[in-house]
């Protein structure tokens, strides 16, 4: 991290990075699995991405955060809003999915499927 043009840089990619769970690291101290994003020519930061399951808990905190209580407390079709959100960004593919999201709504893993059955009858 160089100068005050790769502070500001850093400072507009943080709110990406803390969306999905990453961790900004110095160029110097990226991992070969790290991405490093380059500004005005230099090396600016490396981002260390989260794992798969990972990211699933940051993006069920972040909706709670964007709804302004649990998850769990929300009605029936905000819990189905919910669920159609998190199949389009991915969210079953990922090993015990539907538990995780199951348990963070307080409903069943049946009723999550049946979330996922409405969606694809509509």
């Amino acid at each position: 991290m160089n100068g005050a043009g790769d502070e500001t840089f850093i400072a507009a990619v943080k709110p990406l990075v803390d969306a999905i769970g990453g961790e900004m690291v110095p160029p110097d101290e990226a991992a070969p699995e790290d991405v490093v994003l380059s500004w005005e020519g230099s090396e600016a930061v490396a981002v260390r991405l989260p794992q798969l399951a990972d990211s699933l808990d940051h993006i069920l905190a972040a909706m709670e955060r964007r709804k302004g209580k649990p998850l769990a407390d929300l009605d029936r079709k905000a819990k189905q809003e919910v669920v159609r959100i998190l199949e389009a960004r991915g969210a079953f593919s990922v090993r015990h999915g539907v538990e995780t999201v199951a348990s963070a709504l307080g409903v069943s893993r049946f009723t999550v499927y049946n979330y996922l059955n409405r969606q694809k009858e509509a």
